[in-house]
C-alpha cells in the first residue's frame, strides 16, 4: 500500500513547471515495448538529493527514486518514479483507480486531491492519509497517447515528520519539472 500525508493544497503547489534547462537530466530511460517508443524521463533534481535508476531502484523494482542521506530500505521519504503501460482509457480513470485500491486496502484512510502544474503533460494527484499514521502523496502524468505509458510519482512520510513541508516541496519541485520524451537511443536498461 501507498503511504501519503495530508497538506493543504495551497502550501505544496505554489511551485509551476519551467523549460528543461542545463540542471535537467535523464533520470530513467525505458525500450521499446510493443507499439511504445523507448522513452526517457528528465527531471530537475533539487539540492541534496541522490539520484538512482540501477541499484536500489532496480532492487525494488520500480525505475528511479531520489533520496537523501544514505538509502534506508524504508519506504518513508523517498521519491518513486514508476513508468507504466497505458492500461486505462484517461487519466482521471487511473487516478479513481489507484484511490479505489487504497480504500479497498485501509478503508479507514483519507483521501484528497490536490492541483499539479506540469506545463509538459497533464498530471493529477492524491493525498492519502493512512490509518497506520504514514502518509502518501501519488502523483499520476500522461504525456499523452502516443507515448504508450503513464508516469506515476510517490512519496511517503510518517504523519508526525517535522521535515515533511520541505519533503513535499522538493517532491513537488521534481514533478512538476518531469519531462517525457521518444528515446531512440534506448537499450533495454533503465540508465540514468
Amino acid at each position: 500500500m501507498r503511504r501519503v500525508l495530508w497538506v493543504p493544497a495551497f502550501c505544496l503547489f505554489a511551485v509551476q513547471a519551467h523549460a528543461a534547462g542545463p540542471a535537467d537530466n535523464v533520470l530513467a530511460r525505458g525500450a521499446r515495448d510493443g507499439t511504445a517508443p523507448a522513452w526517457a524521463v528528465t527531471v530537475a533534481t533539487p539540492k541534496g538529493w541522490t539520484r538512482d535508476c540501477c541499484t536500489y531502484a532496480r532492487a525494488i523494482g520500480v525505475d528511479a527514486v531520489l533520496y537523501q542521506g544514505e538509502w534506508s530500505g524504508k519506504p518513508q521519504r523517498v521519491m518513486v518514479l514508476n513508468v507504466t503501460p497505458r492500461k486505462l482509457p484517461t487519466l482521471t480513470a487511473e487516478v479513481q483507480a489507484d484511490r479505489k485500491r487504497y480504500l479497498q486496502h485501509d478503508p479507514a484512510g483519507k483521501v484528497s486531491g490536490i492541483a499539479v502544474r506540469n506545463q509538459a503533460m497533464p498530471c493529477q494527484a492524491s493525498v492519502y492519509r493512512g490509518s497506520d499514521h504514514v502518509d502518501d502523496v501519488v502523483v499520476f502524468c500522461d504525456p499523452g497517447q502516443a507515448s504508450g505509458i503513464r508516469l506515476s510519482w510517490s512519496m511517503a512520510f510518517d504523519d508526525a515528520d517535522p521535515t515533511r513541508r520541505g519533503l513535499l516541496d522538493d517532491f513537488m519541485r521534481v514533478v512538476v519539472t518531469a519531462r517525457w520524451a521518444p528515446d531512440a537511443g534506448a537499450s533495454p536498461r533503465h540508465g540514468s
